[in-house]
C-alpha cells in the first residue's frame, strides 16, 4: 500500500548497477509512492539536480568516474538542505564515518533488508521537511511577513500572537500532514481550519464534520461510508466524507468528545492511511488532509487514559493555538465594528457609531464565550437600537458587574488572575487559594503546600482554622 503523503516527491538514484537501481527504485515506488529518477553516470548527477527538482538523492558509493563521497562533497557545496543517503556493496566502516561527517543523512549496506533503507527514507525526508518548515518559521517571523492578507481579513485582528498564529499557518499549509487547531469555544478554530484550507488546497474540497455526540457507528459510517447491504436500509453504496475531501480538506471539529472505539479506527486510518467502507473487505485510500480541532484538553484527557496518546501525536503534527479574546483586548473594537456592520445588514438598518465608552467597557470582561459571544453581543445590541451611538445600556444587561474587571488592573497580570470590580478580602483570597491547591493536588496536603510555597504543617493549620 502507497503512502499518499509522499506522492509528490522525488528521490534521485544515482548507481551504476542498473539491477539494484531498478530493484530499490520499484520498492520506493511500489511502498512509499515516491517518484524516482535514476541515473546511471555519476557525471550526470549535478545536471539532473539542476534541472529536476529533487527532495533526497541516494548515491552508491563505489562507481565509475566520480566515486559517490565524491559527488557528496559537490552535492553538499551546492545544495546543503538536500539529504543524502549513501549505499554500498561492501562493509566498509571508515568510509561510512568519512561519509556521514560530510554530511550524508545515513549509510546503508546493499545486502541490508529493503525496509531498514525505506524507514530511513522516510526519516531523512521527515527531518528535511521540519527544517524547511523551521527555516520558513524563521524567515517569515524575522520579516514580520504575510503573504495571505486577504485570507486572514474575515479573522480581524491587532494582536502579535493571532500575527504570528497567520504566519505559522502559512508556514504550514502547504504541508500533507494533519493540524491539530485548538482553542476555547468561539475562539475561531473552524475561521482557521479554512484559512488552511484557502493557502494550501484552494481548488480542493472543503468537508467539515463535528464529530461531537457521534457514536462509533454513526462516525465510521459518517467518515468511511459505506456499501449497498452493509446493514438494514443500506439500499445503495454511499461514500464517505473522507472520500468527498479528497484532494481537499477535512475539517473534524470537537475531536476530544471522540469515544475511545473511534480513536482506534482514526489512528488506524492516520497510520496506515486507508480505511474499509462498512460492509466491504476492499480497502480504500484517503487523500484528504486532516485538520481537527477542539477546546479540550487532550494532554490531560491522556493522562486520564480518555484520550489516546498515539492518536494525540498522530493527529498533532503541527499545532496551533489560539489565544483566547481576553488576551487580545486590543481587537475588541475592530470586532465590535465589523459585527455591528453584519448585524445592521441583516437587520436592514443603518449601522451605528460606537460609543466611546463601549470599548473600555468591553476589555474589562474575560469573554468566555470568546469572538462568538461577543458577535452575540453586538447583534442583541443592534436589533434594540434605536438611535445615537451604540450604548452601554444593552451589553450591561448582559454582562455581570461582578465578572468585570476593575479599571486599571495591569494587562501583565499573571494568565488566569482576574479581579472582579468588589475585591475579596485578604483572608478570603487565602482561602480561596487553599482551597484551589487543594483541589489541584487532589486532596493530598504535601503537593497543595509545595503549590502554595509554604510548609505542610503551614497549610494543615490553615485549613484548621478556615
Amino acid at each position: 500500500m502507497t503512502d499518499l503523503s509522499y506522492q509528490h516527491l522525488t528521490i534521485l538514484i544515482v548507481d551504476d548497477e542498473a539491477s539494484w537501481q531498478r530493484a530499490l527504485g520499484m520498492a520506493i515506488e511500489r511502498h512509499l509512492g515516491i517518484n524516482i529518477v535514476a541515473c546511471h553516470d555519476s557525471r550526470e548527477a549535478m545536471a539532473v539536480l539542476a534541472n529536476v527538482e529533487i527532495d533526497l538523492a541516494i548515491l552508491d558509493i563505489t562507481m565509475p568516474y566520480l566515486s559517490g563521497d565524491d559527488l557528496l562533497v559537490q552535492i553538499k557545496e551546492v545544495y546543503p538542505q538536500l539529504p543524502v543517503i549513501v549505499t554500498t556493496g561492501l562493509v566498509q566502516i571508515e568510509l561510512a564515518v568519512k561519509c556521514m561527517k560530510l554530511g550524508a543523512f545515513d549509510y546503508y549496506v546493499k545486502t541490508t533488508e529493503v525496509d531498514r533503507i525505506l524507514n530511513g527514507i522516510k526519516k531523512a525526508l521527515e527531518l528535511a521537511r521540519l527544517q524547511q518548515e523551521n527555516q520558513q518559521l524563521r524567515d517569515r517571523f524575522l520579516q514580520d511577513q504575510i503573504d495571505h492578507e486577504e485570507i486572514f481579513a474575515g479573522i480581524r485582528s491587532r494582536s502579535k500572537k493571532m500575527r504570528a498564529v497567520f504566519q505559522y499557518i502559512e508556514a504550514v499549509a502547504d504541508g500533507s500532514e494533519p493540524v491539530l487547531v485548538l482553542g476555547e469555544s468561539g475562539s475561531g478554530k473552524e475561521l482557521i481550519a479554512k484559512a488552511i484550507h484557502q493557502i494550501g488546497r484552494p481548488q480542493g474540497p472543503w468537508v467539515a464534520v463535528n464529530v461531537a455526540g457521534l457514536d462509533d457507528n454513526v462516525f465510521s459510517d459518517t467518515l468511511f461510508g459505506h456499501v449497498k447491504g452493509a446493514f438494514t436500509g443500506a439500499d445503495q453504496e454511499r461514500s464517505g466524507m473522507i472520500e468527498q475531501a479528497s484532494g481537499g480538506i477535512l475539517f473534524l471539529d470537537e475531536i476530544g468528545d471522540l469515544s475511545q472505539a473511534s480513536q482506534v479506527k482514526l489512528l488506524r486510518l492516520l497510520q496506515e492511511g486507508e480505511y474499509y467502507p462498512l460492509g466491504s473487505d476492499r480497502p480504500k485510500e484517503h487523500a484528504a488532509r486532516f485538520v481537527f480541532a477542539t477546546n479540550r484538553n487532550l494532554e490531560e484527557m491522556q493522562k486520564s487514559g480518555a484520550f489516546r496518546t498515539d492518536l494525540y501525536y498522530r493527529l498533532s503534527s503541527y499545532r496551533v493555538v489560539l489565544p483566547p479574546l481576553r488576551e487580545r483586548p486590543e481587537d475588541i473594537s475592530m470586532l465590535v465594528e465589523k459585527f455591528s456592520r453584519e448585524a445592521a445588514a441583516s437587520q436592514n438598518k443603518d449601522v451605528p457609531s460606537v460609543d466611546p465608552q463601549l470599548i473600555p467597557f468591553l476589555q474589562r470582561y474575560s469573554f468566555p464565550g470568546n469572538a462568538r459571544e461577543l458577535r452575540a453581543l453586538v447583534f442583541e445590541a443592534v436589533s434594540l437600537h434605536k438611535s445615537g451611538p451604540l450604548g452601554l445600556k444593552s451589553f450591561k444587561k448582559s454582562i455581570p458587574s461582578d465578572q468585570l474587571v476593575a479599571p486599571g488592573i495591569s494587562e501583565d497580570l499573571p494568565e488566569n488572575v482576574r479581579y472582579p470590580a468588589k475585591l475579596p478580602t485578604l483572608k478570603e483570597s487565602a482561602n480561596l487559594l487553599v482551597d484551589e491547591a487543594m483541589r489541584r493536588a487532589d486532596g493530598n496536603q504535601t503537593r497543595a503546600a509545595k503549590l502554595l510555597g509554604i510548609s505542610r504543617p503551614a497549610l494543615s493549620k490553615r485549613l484548621k482554622n478556615s
